[in-house]
């Protein structure tokens, strides 16, 4: 089944349901475009059908592969650390260490407080 979608640009078409859905989770079709299915004369908002609402909601975010990124560095650098002070190294490089993952794991803290809860 075909779908047809109005934005403020023009219309677009998609092939089928699966098509309109990827092309709402990537944003291409916003929220508020109106989105009529072949052979029906009701346009309705891109954001009233359950199906978009529900991709979108559950599409992967893009900041959830950068936080575990940047924890497994955090991880790394104290095991570096651990190993400098093993092998007796000095002071010096383990706090310079230690400030980094500080400071890293601040961000990641904030970061983390600012985003907005899951939707239900």
């Amino acid at each position: 089944m075909r779908y047809r979608v109005r934005t403020p640009d023009g219309e677009l078409d998609y092939p089928d349901l699966l098509a309109l859905e990827q092309a709402y989770v990537q944003g291409l079709v916003e929220p508020q475009d109106e989105v009529r299915e072949e052979g029906s004369a009701l346009w309705r908002k891109a954001d009233s059908l359950p199906v978009l609402v529900r991709a979108r909601r559950a599409a992967p975010k893009p900041w959830a592969r950068s936080q575990a990124l940047t924890i497994g560095v955090v991880v790394l650098l104290s095991a570096v650390a651990l190993e400098l002070m093993r092998r007796g190294a000095g002071m010096m490089p383990v706090l310079a260490i230690a400030l980094i993952v500080a400071a890293v794991l601040t961000r990641v803290t904030l970061k983390a407080f600012r985003r907005p809860p899951p939707s239900p």
